[in-house]
């Protein structure tokens, strides 16, 4: 019998979305029409070779927006590669998204609470416990929370992490975005286990699924969970239950490895439309209003991009100015030999 059900709002209404407000639930629904927004612009600039390598959230806009709105500004934010849009919700403001994903410096604001980007499979967990170790010895009311993907659950350092944060008992959310693939590895070629939220039983820590999805449950699951651990109760591991629609990044081919009956059968749950179904039946939105918010992702969108290339051709030399403290011998000799060629 599976002891990690899915929690759904049917399963939690009488908590949501009351421990907000439904304009927060407004406010969520707009974030995901802005993330979307995002994401088709930066997959056409990448296309006209205005971006490199992208990884798209087609279809976790509610687990990664909805997420962060959990979250308060004191807390430590812990991104993969795919989440922009929470790093945005975070505070991280829009012309750094679109720095980091044109793969530019100065991709991140001082006074925002979030560590960069990490390319590496499941390494930024092990550096979200130590900030929640050092949250828990300092006594801020704060905590650290890691956005990973199911692939990430059969790497060493996932398990290292959920071990010493049962350990120490530390203020630290794992938030699983299980989209069903780690590229082209279906889930059940990753594990055995029922679920993936049932790996936290073997580290004494908290396990929940939730309706990734469903962006009202995705926000009371992580609220409760931050909550609790704030309180001094540990750790919890959240596995969102969501869906990849679009490929893993710009240099896949999903439609090597699955259907579009496949896709086709998981889309019609996309989480925007949801959520937008749920706010229209509260009186909040509106077709009209709908269609604005759109308009104005877009506009923004555009002219944050326009900002961010008026700043002019990506500065090669930045590649040794901020790796090194003291640059090393061999590299010192690359920068000059690059410097002169770049003069000729």
């Amino acid at each position: 019998m599976n002891q990690y059900p899915v929690v759904r709002v049917m399963d939690i209404e009488g908590t949501l979305p009351f421990s907000s407000s439904l304009e927060t639930a407004l406010h969520i629904y707009q974030d995901m029409i802005l993330l979307r927004a995002f994401d088709e612009k930066t997959l056409t600039l990448q296309r006209q070779g205005r971006v490199g390598t992208f990884a798209p959230s087609l279809g976790q806009e509610a687990a990664e927006i909805a997420s962060a709105y959990a979250l308060d500004r004191q807390d430590w934010m812990v991104p993969s590669y795919r989440d922009h849009g929470a790093l945005y919700v975070h505070g991280l403001p829009l012309d750094h998204v679109i720095l980091f994903a044109m793969g530019r410096s100065g991709s991140y604001a001082a006074g925002v609470r979030a560590l960069p980007s990490s390319i590496p499979i499941a390494t930024h967990l092990l550096h979200a416990v130590g900030l929640a170790y050092a949250l828990k010895q300092q006594a801020e009311p704060a905590i650290a929370m890691a956005y990973f993907g199911d692939g990430a659950t059969s790497e060493g350092d996932f398990h290292e992490a959920l071990n010493f944060a049962g350990v120490w008992q530390v203020p630290v959310l794992f938030f699983c975005q299980n989209n069903g693939w780690a590229i082209s590895t279906p889930v059940h070629r990753q594990t055995h286990s029922e679920t993936l939220a049932q790996k936290a039983e073997a580290y004494g820590i908290a396990g929940v699924r939730v309706d990734g999805n469903d962006a009202l449950a995705v926000y009371e699951v992580v609220r409760q969970a931050r909550e609790k651990a704030i309180q001094g109760h540990g750790p919890t591991l959240i596995e969102a239950v969501t869906y990849r629609a679009g490929p893993h990044t710009t240099a896949d081919d999903p439609t090597r490895y699955r259907t579009s009956n496949e896709v086709n059968i998981h889309t019609a749950q996309d989480p925007i439309r949801r959520l937008g179904e749920f706010l229209i039946q509260q009186g909040l939105l509106t077709e009209t209003l709908k269609e604005q918010m759109m308009r104005d992702s877009k506009e923004r969108i555009n002219e944050a991009v326009g900002r961010v290339e008026a700043q002019g051709a990506v500065m090669v030399g930045d590649m040794f100015r901020h790796v090194y403290q003291t640059l090393p011998t061999r590299v010192q000799r690359q920068w000059h030999e690059w410097e002169d060629r770049s003069h000729e």
